[in-house]
């Protein structure tokens, strides 16, 4: 059965709240910065929004519901996602629909979290119950291990290479460095990546990104409603979400892309080669690639040859996570699930700065999000248009 198109929906005011590598300031902080960021783009009051689409893993212990009194806040329509990188298009496709219903007119989609000196080492041991009473016990602490076990079986079904990864990470931190929000502005070479030290192999240390505190968040509403305020937009074209993909699989060599990607670019009426840029999800380059084989920007079994053939810096032929992405900005928690749309929002927009990707019309954004200990759980992906 086929979706329903997402007629007049749009997003604009692309928010980012500076990113920092640790902070004593709670997550509620960092949501209301980016609150009042939405507002100042808008022109409106943050009373006037009467939608509230919260993504974070630290907010506890306050609660989205919670904030609503706190930031004067009186919304009809409100969600709270702790579904980390997958978060930003979950939150985007039920905001969506919720305008289109009338439920709400204009909804503050905001990914925020906070990162004290030792709060990623205790997320991590009490990230999932699977996590307490399976991983840590075994001295598999964290997600480096269980990524590391995907990677190696991904990377072997699929011919990839260490070296073939290393233009994806290489590109990024070359967009990081025209984004001046990014915390990692140092050049890095091929070289430099390839001779990095282990982490757990074939997991290296530039393959990782850096947890930090920060924020990023948009508005949605219907076109009228933006028409009538004078905001530029982007127009929501399609989008998908899948949640455990493929369970049979012994190990995640897919993600949930591959069910949905055909309902994803029938909606959007365009194939992969109509697409100007494409924002993934990069808690690891493999993952990235991964995804452009399983949205169809390449064939089954040619992501190797397609990660040598092209350039993914933003004045490329393929540019990719323009802003330098999680590997060279930084992973903001939740915050991290939403950069990809605000990114695109910018480009598409034409206000990317120096990064921007020239004559940027269509723009693919996808999620993932909610590691086990031997996949992945969410797969979502979004088509946004130029206006």
């Amino acid at each position: 059965m086929s979706a329903a198109p997402y007629t007049s929906v749009v997003l604009c005011c692309p928010v980012t709240v500076d990113y920092t590598r640790h902070s004593i300031r709670p997550a509620a902080w960092w949501v209301a910065r980016a609150l009042a960021g939405l507002a100042a783009a808008a022109g409106l009051s943050h009373r006037d929004f009467d939608g509230f689409s919260l993504a974070s893993f630290t907010l506890g212990p306050d609660s989205a519901i919670g904030l609503t009194q706190q930031f004067g806040l009186s919304p009809r329509f409100l969600d709270f996602l702790p579904l980390g990188g997958v978060a930003g298009i979950v939150g985007l496709r039920r905001a969506a629909r919720a305008v289109q219903a009338g439920d709400a007119d204009a909804i503050a989609c905001i990914g925020a979290d906070t990162n004290g000196p030792h709060w990623f080492r205790h997320s991590l041991e009490t990230f999932s119950r699977a996590s307490q009473d399976a991983v840590y016990p075994y001295g598999s602490g964290g997600p480096n291990v269980s990524f590391a076990l995907i990677a190696r079986a991904w990377m072997a079904a699929n011919g990839v290479r260490r070296e073939d990864l290393a233009r994806l990470a290489v590109d990024s931190r070359t967009n990081a460095r025209a984004n001046p929000n990014a915390l990692m502005q140092k050049a890095l070479t091929e070289e430099e990546y390839l001779a990095a030290r282990p982490i757990a192999p074939p997991i290296h240390l530039f393959d990782c990104v850096m947890p930090c505190a920060g924020a990023e968040a948009f508005l949605v509403m219907r076109e009228a409603t933006a028409q009538a305020l004078g905001l530029t937009f982007v127009r929501l074209a399609a989008a998908i979400e899948r949640h455990n993909a493929f369970p049979d699989d012994p190990v995640m060599l897919r993600g949930g892309w591959v069910q949905d990607r055909d309902q994803l670019w029938s909606m959007a009426g365009v194939t992969p080669g109509a697409v100007d840029l494409v924002q993934t999800y990069d808690d690891y380059p493999f993952i990235s690639a991964m995804q452009f084989q399983d949205l169809g920007l390449c064939g089954p079994g040619e992501v190797a040859d397609y990660l040598r053939a092209h350039d993914f810096t933003h004045s490329g032929d393929r540019p990719h996570n323009t802003s330098g992405g999680q590997l060279s900005g930084g992973q903001a928690g939740c915050a991290g699930g939403h950069l990809g749309l605000v990114e695109a929002i910018r480009q598409l927009t034409g206000t990317a700065g120096a990064r921007q990707v020239k004559g940027a019309k269509r723009a693919l954004v996808s999620g993932f999000g909610m590691i086990n200990f031997d996949r992945g759980l969410g797969s979502a992906a979004a088509m946004l248009e130029a206006a």
